[in-house]
């Protein structure tokens, strides 16, 4: 195998829907799993959706049966996957759980509250002796309908000698069972203390975890409605053109270099280019913006965005899985699944957690047994009981997680693509933001801003005559100058001797005048007088438009400006930016004359201009060096180094593919706004990330010690097992439901 066959297969991504994890715990326990299986380079688990992004060249099957060994199931994901049968999957999911919290319920509340009112017969009196033995198979029933999942979890860890939630339920309910059978065995035994069953505890912390569970799956399920929604812009059919007629197929049945038919109205099936027709298209859903863009002959189209008005004919350039929308999706989904540093620590915690716990109970037990009040046993059964219900780290497991995939599938919907978890939680570090100039700060477009003319000209002289000499030329201004003669709908002349002089501009020979098109260099070198017009080029310059002079047998005819406008809301953003005590440093290759005048436009002070590629990662190191945290924005090759180098690289999307390779989070159209929200929202996940890890260290930290009875002493005050069932419960809801609020959170403030 080749180094480069090597690489690549370090690459491969393969994504895992894992069945059976029912804590954080669970994911260090999958991740050892997949990790241990030849050929896996790199493994990230998400609990928060269930799933496992898995680098390398591994065999499938392998993997699968390393998570079955380990008490897990898994299934491959790839491909659309049909929003509406994974809607129906966690339906059945919820629906199946709420049966069994309602099993559970049905026999256990009338069972406590019967048992509260002190109605139920007396363990070892004469019709006790029948009835308890009844409520006990009755409960055995209950325990493997409503919690067998939680025991053969626990039985399969046990066996690899680890240990999950599935462990503390199972020891939790399973000795409460056990112990309440001890009781009615032996109650003759046991004069010394009032005999007990737990038997309703058992079942009733069983309902509660279950309905919890419910609530979570619930919640959890609108945590993916970006990807579900992205997914749903994937059109099912597409119309080709075959043979001359039009006919509609499957979407996995078109073809590269097909062509394509919209009508006013659909979906557009795969990426292509227009080759017939005139159309608007709305890009809401995959660029934020809801503006239509206009769409005329050789303009892309991308696949799920939807044809406003009027029908045109496409060819296909992308399909399937490379289609931007794909693209889109898997990136949204890695990044869902990508961890940044704050939940690496989280999982560690989680890892050793439930050993704790055991631990915990354990001494729990033995203090309560030998230094306890009478009856003992029966204190020490039941507060080490209530630690191990209490202390599920599932809300651990969840606090990271569950607002990365809300905060990026949000981000999508507003047309940013985060790329990874560390960019998100980087961004609202960001102390000094660099911007390029062209196609970041102003559109990339250049365009003829001014014709101005000598005597004897007029304006469509001096622009004929410029633009038919251009028209053999590559630069980027020559291509305004084209297309405004273009649009004037002026025919060029035919040129011949034609000469490009690099930093000076051109030459050529129309009919028998000898034309001179270029800046002040050129004109000097040809002996061209311009002293009268050197102000107003001057004047040009300041303006941050480019001035070229035509001269016609080595006299002046006219000036040519051509200018790089800024985009209508660089100035707003710079000001959001700057609001928020960002230091902004606008750095380009162009000219100082030219910065300045577009810097002040936008509203920027600090400008570093006639900067190289290379000189640009410099200038970020350098800040780096100085204590700054700071995010690039760029979208040209020549930013590249720059947008790697940077903290947080942001690639505008209408740019080059090596730009948004290189860079951290993708603004998908070219507005900066998005940039000041996409800073907005990581300040906003960070913050509500650590809402949840608080609240899940805070009820364990309290939970765990008021389980344990340490309130006892003094209030005389001991936690019920079914509070503390449904205690732990709560806690993950109430995660999940914190973690929705960045759905709607304003990011304008």
């Amino acid at each position: 195998m080749s180094t480069n066959e090597r690489a690549s297969s370090k690459d491969n991504k393969l994504r895992l829907s894992i069945l059976g994890m029912s804590c954080a715990g669970c994911v260090s326990a999958a991740e050892e799993a997949l990790a241990s299986v030849a050929g896996v380079v790199e493994v990230s688990v998400n609990f928060a959706d269930h799933s496992a992004i898995v680098k390398g060249d591994a065999d499938p099957e392998l993997m699968k049966r390393a998570l079955q060994d380990a008490g897990y199931d898994a299934a491959v994901m790839e491909g659309f996957e049909d929003p509406s049968e994974q809607e129906e999957r966690e339906l059945q999911r919820y629906q199946k759980l709420m049966l069994k919290a309602k099993v559970a319920a049905f026999f256990g509340v009338p069972l406590m509250v019967l048992s509260h009112l002190e109605v139920l017969p007396t363990i070892g009196s004469d019709f006790g002796r029948w009835f308890w033995p009844i409520i006990a198979i009755i409960t055995l029933g209950i325990l493997r309908y409503s919690g067998g999942h939680f025991f053969s979890g626990a039985l399969k860890l046990i066996k690899k000698g680890q240990a999950n939630m599935d462990t503390l339920i199972a020891l939790g309910t399973g000795s409460a069972w056990f112990y309440s059978c001890v009781v009615i065995d032996y109650s003759s035994h046991l004069t010394q203390m009032a005999p007990h069953a737990y038997f309703e505890a058992s079942v009733i912390i069983l309902a509660f975890i279950n309905f919890g569970s419910a609530l979570e799956t619930k919640a959890r399920g609108r945590t993916s409605s970006a990807i579900r929604e992205l997914i749903g812009l994937q059109p099912r059919t597409a119309r080709v053109v075959r043979d001359g007629k039009e006919q509609d197929i499957a979407i996995e049945d078109v073809g590269l270099g097909e062509t394509l038919r919209v009508r006013p109205g659909e979906k557009i099936a795969v990426d292509g280019v227009l080759i017939d027709g005139h159309s608007t298209v709305d890009e809401s859903m995959l660029t934020g913006e809801s503006i239509p863009v206009e769409k005329t002959k050789d303009s892309e189209v991308v696949a799920g965005t939807i044809n406003v008005q009027g029908s045109f004919l496409f060819n296909a350039t992308r399909i399937g899985r490379d289609t931007a929308l794909a693209q889109i999706i898997n990136s949204v989904r890695t990044a869902q699944g990508s961890k940044p540093a704050i939940a690496k620590l989280a999982d560690k915690i989680a890892s050793v957690f439930v050993p704790v716990v055991v631990a915990i109970a354990a001494l729990t037990f033995l203090i309560w047994y030998n230094f306890g009040p009478d009856p003992s046993l029966g204190y020490a059964f039941v507060t080490s009981m209530t630690v191990l219900v209490i202390a599920c780290p599932c809300a651990l497991g969840l606090a990271t997680p569950i607002s990365v995939m809300v905060s990026v599938g949000r981000a999508a919907q507003m047309g940013i693509l985060i790329r990874n978890g560390d960019a998100l939680q980087s961004t609202g570090k960001v102390t000094c933001l660099i911007l390029d100039k062209t196609g970041t700060v102003t559109e990339g477009k250049p365009v003829v801003s001014a014709i101005e003319t000598a005597e004897d000209y007029d304006q469509d002289t001096v622009l004929r005559l410029a633009a038919s000499i251009e028209s053999g030329s590559e630069h980027p201004l020559a291509a305004a100058i084209l297309a405004e003669a273009e649009e004037k709908q002026i025919k060029l002349d035919k040129t011949t001797a034609f000469e490009a002089i690099a930093g000076h501009g051109i030459t050529a020979m129309i009919a028998d005048q000898k034309i001179f098109f270029g800046n002040q260099a050129l004109m000097d070198e040809n002996g061209v007088k311009y002293a009268r017009h050197i102000k107003r080029i001057e004047e040009l310059s300041a303006q941050g438009q480019t001035a070229m002079m035509l001269a016609v047998d080595k006299k002046i005819a006219g000036i040519i400006a051509v200018s790089d406008p800024i985009k209508t809301d660089s100035a707003i953003a710079v000001h959001q930016l700057k609001s928020r005590g960002m230091r902004i440093i606008m750095v380009t290759g162009d000219n100082e004359i030219t910065a300045k005048a577009i810097a002040k436009q936008a509203g920027i002070s600090e400008v570093k201009a006639q900067v190289l590629p290379e000189e640009k990662a410099e200038i970020v190191r350098k800040l780096q060096l100085a204590g700054e945290v700071v995010g690039m924005v760029g979208d040209g090759i020549n930013d590249a180094p720059a947008l790697a180098q940077a903290n947080v690289g942001f690639a505008i999307g209408t740019g080059t593919d090596v730009a948004i390779e290189s860079a951290d989070i993708v603004i998908l159209q070219g507005s900066l706004l998005k940039v000041p929200e996409a800073i907005a929202l990581s300040k906003e996940t960070v913050k509500n990330i650590k809402q949840n890890l608080l609240g899940a260290f805070f009820y364990n930290t309290i939970g765990i010690p008021v389980a344990a009875g340490v309130l006892f002493p003094v209030f005389g005050i001991l936690l019920s097992p079914m509070i503390a069932g449904a205690a732990m419960a709560m806690s993950s809801v109430t995660v999940v439901t914190n973690a929705n609020r960045l759905r709607w959170v304003e990011l304008n403030k």
